[in-house]
């Protein structure tokens, strides 16, 4: 049996520009940072004493009788990528449900190709993981989905990832004294504003319309240099952040017209009047949580300004997708069940005196 544990994400700057779309002609970074809310997997070698091939427990349930039958799109293309075709039985929770714009798609991605490659008594290093689970994503199910989310879950931390045209990344960790890294996780508060639409559904729209977003693009592209030079240099304040935000919101809401909508511009603005010196709704819109730049003192008077939404506490992570459990599976042959009987039979018992 193997658990592996991958956190979700919090994407600040540069969403947009990790699509192989834009970066492959332009090339592309983000600003993000992995949280303390994560999703386990737990994966294992189905015994064969069962009336289906195989398991999968989600929201849902599926038992299927071969692999190629899983409704779920990220089993059945993790399963195909690895060549799986024995009998498994995969579970899945997590902290904060599906979604919400936290990069869950692609975290359920991650840790079960590291939980499959584990199974098979295999290792994988951060970038080789990342790189499978946007091939998976982005070839294998064809989802139009950006390569930032894989990325992080693999490598986990506060980091810029750049995007090259050769289709290449680069993962650099934000060098900051920890102290200032935790003043800035002070200023965040995390509004659950509701359900959003598929990702990848309005990433769709979202690429469709790129070519004719070059300015926008460039300008959100800009402002992760901007955002970096923010939190590296301790003599600038962190309240430049908060307001870079906001500028970089103003942008993205208006790639699409599925973003944002009504109900979400009100949130936004009851959070700006409430203290909130900048924010974002975070993932590909539609919906999910909405992250607000709020200084301290502020914070009360915004959670009482937004107090019929849940806000969810979080701290910054470092740690990149592991397994948390690696317990040998007992492999199953047929052909040897009578032999196994007999050894089994043959050994003593772990409650005798």
């Amino acid at each position: 049996m193997i658990i592996t544990r991958t956190p979700l994400r919090i994407s600040f700057f540069g969403g947009g520009t990790d699509y192989p779309v834009w970066y492959r002609e332009f090339g592309g970074a983000v600003l993000s940072t992995t949280i303390d809310k994560c999703c386990y997997i737990t994966c294992r070698r189905l015994p064969p004493f069962f009336e289906y091939h195989s398991r999968v427990s989600y929201s849902k349930v599926e038992n299927v009788d071969q692999n190629s039958a899983f409704e779920h799109p990220s089993v059945r293309g993790c399963l195909q990528f690895l060549g799986v075709d024995e009998g498994v039985e995969i579970h899945h929770v997590a902290d904060l449900p599906a979604r919400t714009g936290l990069g869950t798609s692609s975290a359920f991605t991650v840790g079960l190709l590291l939980g499959l490659y584990a199974l098979k008594e295999q290792m994988r290093n951060k970038q080789a993981l990342a790189l499978d689970a946007i091939h998976v994503e982005q070839e294998v199910l064809k989802e139009a989905v950006g390569s930032q989310d894989q990325i992080s879950a693999a490598y986990g931390g506060f980091n810029r990832i750049n995007f090259n045209v050769d289709g290449g990344f680069e993962v650099k960790q934000v060098i900051t004294p920890a102290a200032r890294l935790a003043a800035l996780q002070q200023h965040f508060a995390l509004f659950f504003t509701g359900f959003s639409r598929t990702a990848s559904e309005i990433a769709k729209e979202q690429i469709k319309v790129t070519p004719h977003r070059k300015r926008e693009l460039d300008s959100m592209h800009q402002m992760v240099d901007e955002a970096e030079a923010i939190i590296t240099n301790s003599n600038r304040p962190l309240d430049e952040f908060g307001r870079l935000l906001h500028e970089s919101w103003q942008i993205k809401r208006t790639l699409t017209q599925n973003i944002t909508n009504t109900s979400l511009d009100e949130i936004y603005e009851a959070g700006r009047s409430a203290g909130a010196l900048g924010g974002k709704l975070l993932g590909a819109g539609g919906g999910g949580f909405m992250l607000f730049f709020v200084p301290p003192e502020r914070r009360k008077e915004l959670r009482m300004r937004l107090k019929n939404l849940l806000c969810v506490p979080f701290a910054f992570s470092n740690r990149g997708s592991h397994v948390v459990v690696h317990e040998p599976d007992e492999v199953y042959d047929k052909s040897l069940t009578v032999e196994r009987c007999e050894v089994y039979a043959q050994r003593p018992s772990s409650n005798a005196n």
